[in-house]
């Protein structure tokens, strides 16, 4: 049975998140969407557009279906996959001022849910309009929404500039480096650049490192330093929310590393958002490919190395009060 991709969407209130579930909810992609939304009255479902509702679900003309949560997410999501037909798709939409990250670990936590389903993505849509100023008042839902995200929407580009628009993207690449920026206006943004983008998806987190390291040659102490430096300034820009990456090109002896991450893991998840990892693991001959949202992690052998291949490990943790020195140390204690 293959699992259908889940999408958690976030954003602040009025970024254009209503207008992006209301295009999936309408235009004809040809897609079955399920869609869990906090409110009907929100999007504001056009009656024309419906062709069946029961009490907690609206079925649209364009195959799409659109349901609320009261309460527990795993039973709305259970519900879902009792119904006749099966989906291409779910989207949750979280609450304006929510840290998604509790929703993304339903996904991580529900064996039955583990099962039917795979968490994609998390995409958060930004008004870029308004971003500067929630940035400079410190929110800390605007800046967790960010350094969550594996897909930002930065929407309202219409309402600014060139220079202005790139002073944001280097705001938003300072809190979270790894996620892939969409300017869009109106929300106009192609699907399939949010949907089944496999960001959990171990093997292609493997694949995608790999292949931007190629890119960067051996350019790691210098990539060291330059985050070592950010997170110095991170720590007054954005109330403590930084992301620390660390390299090593020995390998490390897994005996070591699961307690250490571990470790860290339970004292530290509350304020760590996400971490991944792609590790080179002492006698292993796949690399070692992990990822976690706060507490909850899931790892699997990832590709083989291939013969004459320079072997190193990565990871990349983002998060609040972290201190890129300690990480750093503790991450090369583990070595073999």
């Amino acid at each position: 049975m293959s699992q259908v991709p889940v999408t958690v969407l976030t954003g602040y209130l009025g970024a254009g998140k209503t207008t992006l579930l209301n295009r999936i909810l309408t235009e004809p992609h040809g897609k079955r969407y399920a869609v869990i939304v906090n409110e009907f009255g929100e999007i504001g479902i056009d009656g024309q557009l419906v062709v069946g509702a029961d009490e907690e679900v609206f079925e649209m003309n364009n195959g799409c279906i659109c349901c609320t949560v009261r309460g527990d997410l795993i039973r709305v999501i259970q519900g879902l996959m009792r119904r006749k037909g099966k989906f291409d798709a779910i989207v949750v939409e979280t609450t304006g001022l929510a840290d998604p990250g509790p929703v993304a670990q339903t996904f991580f936590a529900d064996d039955e849910i583990k099962r039917a389903t795979r968490l994609d993505a998390v995409v958060t849509v930004v008004d870029a309009y308004h971003i500067g100023r929630r940035l400079d008042e410190a929110s800390r839902e605007a800046e967790e929404q960010i350094a969550f995200a594996d897909v930002i929407v930065l929407n309202k580009t219409d309402l600014m500039d060139e220079a202005g628009l790139r002073r944001v993207e280097q705001r938003i690449h300072r809190l979270n480096p790894q996620a892939r920026v969409h300017r869009a206006a109106r929300a106009q943004v192609p699907l399939d650049a949010i949907l089944d983008r496999g960001a959990f998806d171990l093997a292609r987190l493997a694949v995608e490192t790999h292949v931007h390291d190629e890119h960067c040659g051996h350019d790691h102490d210098h990539e060291h330093e330059h985050h070592h430096h950010d997170h110095g300034h991170d720590h007054i820009a954005a109330a403590g929310i930084a992301s620390v990456s660390l390299s090593l090109d020995r390998p490390l002896d897994g005996d070591k590393f699961r307690p250490w991450l571990q470790s860290l893991l339970a004292t530290q998840g509350q304020d760590i958002l996400r971490s991944k990892g792609i590790l080179d693991l002492k006698g292993q001959d796949r690399r070692f490919v992990f990822q976690g949202v706060h507490m909850m992690t899931d790892g699997a052998p990832g590709q083989p190395w291939q013969p004459g291949e320079k072997r190193h490990s990565q990871m990349v943790f983002i998060g609040r009060k972290l201190d890129g020195e300690k990480l750093r140390q503790g991450f090369e204690s583990c070595a073999a």
